[in-house]
């Protein structure tokens, strides 16, 4: 999972290296990736750069990796499964998350939930962190947010769905290769 913070780096690469802290990433989400080798820009990762900003730049609208499945390029960070947590993640919207929380009631131990709704749950086990309405602030904690969660020792998180808006697609992408891994 992508580190966003000087503790994130030396967590991954070890305690004999020397990290200097400029404090957390602004953006938290690895970068927007464009192919422009097509004539046409090919968004092949969404980012905190959007499709309207990359369509104003290039002076068209940029077409998904899906529309050129066969000519997609390997690419760091493109990958179907990618910047999982070690805790197995499952993405549902507010009302499947309510209900799965209704069901297990008191005995919802070893599970986080990241929700933009306001959830209610029986149990004092579970851990529940409220995501920002913002994409950009979910965008800027997401993997602090996920790293957290295995920290907890938590087998399993659930996360609300979040809105089919171009603002969110970067946050969206990050979170169902999350799922998939």
């Amino acid at each position: 999972m992508s580190p966003t913070t000087a503790r994130h780096v030396q967590d991954e690469l070890g305690d004999d290296l020397l990290v200097l802290d400029g404090g957390p990433c602004g953006v938290g989400i690895e970068s927007t990736i464009v192919d422009c080798t097509r004539g046409v820009p090919v968004l092949l990762r969404p980012g905190a750069i959007t499709r309207a900003q990359i369509a104003a730049a290039c002076g068209i609208a940029p077409l998904s990796k899906e529309d050129l499945p066969a000519l997609t390029p390997r690419a760091s960070g493109t990958l179907e499964a990618h910047y999982a947590p070690t805790a197995k993640v499952r993405l549902m919207d507010a009302k499947a998350l309510q209900t799965s929380l209704d069901l297990l009631g008191a005995d919802a131990a070893h599970i986080a939930v990241y929700a933009r709704s306001a959830l209610r749950s029986h149990s004092s086990r579970l851990v529940l962190l409220r995501m920002p309405d913002d994409a950009a602030a979910t965008a800027q904690q997401l993997f602090a947010v996920l790293r957290g969660f295995d920290d907890e020792g938590v087998k399993l998180i659930w996360i609300e769905t979040p809105p089919a808006s171009p603002d969110w697609e970067g946050v969206r992408d990050r979170l169902q290769r999350a799922a998939a891994a």
